[in-house]
């Protein structure tokens, strides 16, 4: 039997390419596993249960090896662990592109791709703190916008320092913030909350 894995990074992510591919490949919908999350994370509760749905025999498919893992040591980990437990894996696409670990010419092969894919998430690393550091070096800082410009914010002290009854709960559910959002900017602008 065919099982798939599909992971995106981010939850705002879409697994639809991901699963149209693996459908393409045999795939039946029912036994593909999705995980929202970064390679990274070791609790990936999709990974979980796709591994131990794997009895010998089956295939692990994924779309592309980067979706399984992205260090050398996990993805080499997961694919001995399947090998000794008689199940293969497949690659639809990407570095690594139809590796078979049934074979032994599939397994050097997938040795070598693991270890590329690991190099280009090394080099995807260090170009994303290249460019934060120039970001920073002309001024620039990173991370999300205040959910609260500095009129609103303004407004809004007005607003509690007018009525001191006002409760800053109700008045986050006027500005459609959560409360801590506006003590959090309420405490950075004065001090204090």
């Amino acid at each position: 039997m065919l099982i798939g894995y599909a992971r995106v990074s981010t939850a705002d992510q879409s697994t639809d390419l991901q699963k149209d591919a693996l459908m393409a490949a045999g795939v039946d919908e029912r036994n593909i596993y999705i995980d929202k999350a970064s390679g990274k994370r070791d609790d990936r509760p999709g990974l979980e249960a796709c591994l131990k749905a794997l009895r010998e025999g089956d295939s692990l498919v994924v779309w592309r090896l980067d979706r399984l893992g992205r260090s050398l040591k996990h993805l080499v980990a997961t694919v001995q662990d399947l090998v000794e437990r008689g199940v293969g894996f497949r690659v639809l696409t990407g570095q690594g592109a139809n590796i078979d670990t049934a074979t032994a010419s599939g397994k050097l092969v997938f040795g070598i791709f693991a270890a590329l894919a690991e190099f280009e998430r090394e080099l995807i690393v260090e170009r994303t703190k290249a460019g934060l550091a120039a970001a920073k070096a002309r001024g620039r800082k990173g991370g999300r916008k205040p959910k609260l410009s500095q009129t609103t914010l303004a407004g809004a002290k007005a607003r509690l320092a007018a009525d001191p009854l006002l409760d800053k709960a109700t008045l986050a559910k006027e500005l459609s913030v959560h409360r801590t959002t506006l003590w959090r900017a309420l405490e950075r602008s004065t001090g204090t909350a």
